[in-house]
C-alpha cells in the first residue's frame, strides 16, 4: 500500500517543480528584493524603506486609490451591463446569434489597439466623439485631458471591451437553468419581472460570481488600456498600481517598483479570497 502511495506521489513531482519554479521562487525573490535597493548587479538591504516611501509619496499611493476605484466601478459596469444584455440575448429574438457575436467582438481586438483607437476618438478637437456632439449642438469635453473625466473615460472603454466576456458567461448560466422553473412560474401567473427576480437571478449566482471575480481581479491588474490611452495622465489622475510600478522600473527604481508588485499581490489576495468566500455562500445548489 505504501509503495502505491509513493508511486502515485511521483506524478505530482512535475507539477510541483513547475509551480515552484514559476510561482514560489519568483514570489520569494520579489519579496526579498522589495526590501533592497538594487540594480542588475548589486543590492543593498534597506528593510521596509521602499514600502514606507510607496505609502508616503502621494504620486505613488494615488495608484492604490485609483486601482480600487477602477476595479470596483469597472466590475460593477461589466456585471450590470453583461447581465442585462444576456437577458436580452436569451429572449426570443431572431438575430440573437448575430448580436452575440457583435457583443463579443471587442474582446477579440488587441487592448492596445482599442486604447489607441479610443484615444483618437476622444481627442478634444479632432476626435469623432466631440465632432458628433458638436453636430447636434452639444459641447464636447476633453475626455482624457481633464483630470476629473480621464479615469471615467478609460473605465467606459474598459466596460465596452470587457462586457462581451461577462455576457457570454451570463448566457451560459441562463441557458443551464431548467425551463420547467419558468413553465411552473407561468402557470402560477408570474410575469417577466417576477421570473427574472425569483428564478433567473438566484440560479445565475454561480455565473455572476465568476464574472465578479474575473472582472474585479482583471481591474486590479489593469495596465495596457490605461497606458495606451493616457499613460497615467494627466498628471497622476489615471495612474494605477501597475502603471506606477512600470514608471518606477523605467526610471531605474527597481527596489521601489518590486515593493509595488508585492503590495499589488497582497492587495489582490487580501480582497479576492474573502470576496470569493463571501460570494460562494450565496450560491444556490
Amino acid at each position: 500500500m505504501n509503495k502505491k502511495k509513493i508511486y502515485s506521489a511521483w506524478f505530482l513531482v512535475p507539477t510541483l517543480v513547475i509551480f515552484t519554479g514559476l510561482f514560489i521562487l519568483p514570489m520569494v525573490t520579489s519579496l526579498f528584493f522589495s526590501l533592497t535597493v538594487w540594480d542588475l548587479k548589486n543590492f543593498t538591504f534597506v528593510g521596509l524603506e521602499n514600502f514606507k516611501m510607496f505609502f508616503s509619496e502621494g504620486s505613488l499611493n494615488i495608484g492604490i486609490r485609483n486601482t480600487l476605484l477602477y476595479a470596483v466601478i469597472g466590475c460593477s459596469l461589466k456585471v450590470t451591463a453583461g447581465f442585462l444584455i444576456a437577458v436580452f440575448l436569451t429572449s426570443n429574438i431572431r438575430t440573437k446569434n448575430i448580436l452575440r457575436s457583435v457583443i463579443f467582438f471587442p474582446n477579440l481586438v488587441s487592448t492596445i489597439a482599442v486604447g489607441i483607437t479610443f484615444k483618437a476618438l476622444m481627442h478634444p478637437t479632432k476626435g469623432l466623439i466631440n465632432s458628433a456632439l458638436g453636430a447636434v449642438g452639444l459641447r464636447g469635453a476633453d475626455w482624457l485631458g481633464n483630470a476629473r473625466t480621464a479615469l471615467f473615460s478609460v473605465l467606459s472603454v474598459e466596460a465596452w471591451k470587457g462586457v462581451g466576456v461577462a455576457t457570454v458567461i451570463f448566457i451560459a448560466g441562463m441557458q443551464a437553468i431548467d425551463k420547467t422553473y419558468y413553465e411552473a412560474a407561468s402557470i402560477d401567473g408570474a410575469d417577466g419581472w417576477q421570473k427574472l427576480k425569483n428564478i433567473t437571478l438566484p440560479l445565475c449566482r454561480p455565473a455572476m460570481n465568476s464574472v465578479i471575480l474575473l472582472a474585479f481581479i482583471g481591474g486590479m491588474r489593469s495596465f495596457d488600456l490605461i497606458w495606451s490611452m493616457t499613460g497615467g495622465g494627466p498628471g497622476f489622475a489615471t495612474d494605477v498600481l501597475a502603471s506606477v510600478i512600470y514608471k518606477q522600473y523605467a526610471e531605474g527604481f527597481y527596489g521601489l517598483s518590486t515593493a509595488g508588485n508585492v503590495i499589488m499581490f497582497i492587495l489582490i489576495a487580501f480582497i479576492a479570497f474573502p470576496l470569493q468566500k463571501f460570494l460562494m455562500k450565496g450560491e444556490v445548489d
